[in-house]
């Protein structure tokens, strides 16, 4: 963005500039965020320019114009993706179990974005972060099920803002360990960063405000429950850390307290199972409510048929 562009604080209390902007482009890192008003790259409306703690209140407007650093350029990856819809302003995908979002540290080559610059080269939008071009929100690496990636910056700033201010609809669908023992319910424990391991989050007092509201699908079987989960927040890990929480962790999730050995199966997980099956938006340009959905993986209905096959056997 050589000009900039037009954004407008959103409705809620004044908060600090930095953190607006970081709620507001959440693939973007705060520090990035920070030198870019310390540059001059995020100002008022008339130029007038910022600080990271300056309190912006609702309805002010900012002329923004992300400052990015010079990265090395990503190559292509030639695969095979399972595309759900696409036009000249965005994609929905079908991501795979298995496949990392975007590249970091320890990521190969292979990851989504590498694979969108070979199926639309040159069409991502480059707002967002170096090595993320076009994402607008992201899926764990064993998370499969429905992405939308921008291809231009009016787009991706425009969904980035619907999922800022929750207008998104994301549905899930997950097997947990353990026999749930009412049909439906809400989860609002506030989720911030583990205290002891940092790459694990955690139910903490000081975390931010999380929801997951989830119903009971089938809990047929003795050992394990199929639940259908609707995220009223996008906090990271946020379904794997709500279930764990309650003691039922999802199934093939190690991280989060998921044991074979206390759930003993012949029907062995090779992966965590959580499907993102379905998202809602409102499109950028049409403003159309737009649905995608994505069926239940075969990894996920063989495992579900197991289930089933083996309660009856019990």
């Amino acid at each position: 963005m050589e000009s900039g562009e037009e954004f407008r604080v959103p409705c809620g209390e004044a908060d600090r500039a930095d953190k607006i902007l970081s709620n507001a482009f959440p693939d973007t890192s705060r520090s990035l965020i920070k030198r870019s008003i310390d540059s001059g790259h995020i100002t008022r409306l008339d130029g007038t320019k910022l600080e990271p703690k300056t309190k912006l209140i609702p309805g002010e407007v900012l002329i923004v114009n992300l400052f990015y650093p010079e990265v090395a350029k990503l190559e292509p990856f030639e695969t095979v993706l399972n595309v759900l819809y696409e036009d000249e302003y965005l994609i929905l995908i079908n991501k795979p179990s298995g496949m990392v979002v975007h590249p970091g540290d320890g990521t190969n080559n292979e990851t989504l974005v590498h694979a969108l610059l070979n199926h639309c080269p040159e069409e991502l939008c480059p707002v967002g972060a170096p090595k993320r071009p076009g994402i607008v929100h992201r899926l764990d690496k064993d998370t499969s099920g429905v992405m939308v990636v921008a291809k231009k910056e009016f787009p991706h700033h425009h969904l980035v803002q619907q999922f800022a201010n929750r207008t998104v609809t994301k549905k899930y669908t997950a097997i947990v360990a353990g026999k749930m023992k009412i049909v439906r319910g809400s989860f609002t424990d506030p989720i911030g960063r583990h205290p002891k391991v940092r790459v694990k989050m955690a139910v903490v007092k000081s975390g931010k405000k999380a929801r997951t509201d989830w119903k009971l699908i089938d809990g047929s079987n003795k050992q394990f429950s199929i639940v259908d989960c609707n995220l009223k927040t996008g906090r990271t890990h946020q379904i794997r850390v709500h279930f764990s929480n309650y003691g039922h962790p999802l199934v093939g999730d190690k991280t989060y307290g998921y044991n074979s050995n206390k759930y003993p199966s012949s029907n062995p997980a090779i992966r965590v199972m959580l499907h993102a099956r379905e998202l809602s938006f409102k499109h950028p340009i049409s403003e159309k409510i737009m649905v995608f959905s994505a069926e239940l993986p075969p990894d996920m209905q063989t495992y579900i048929s197991n289930l089933n096959y083996d309660d009856s056997k019990s």
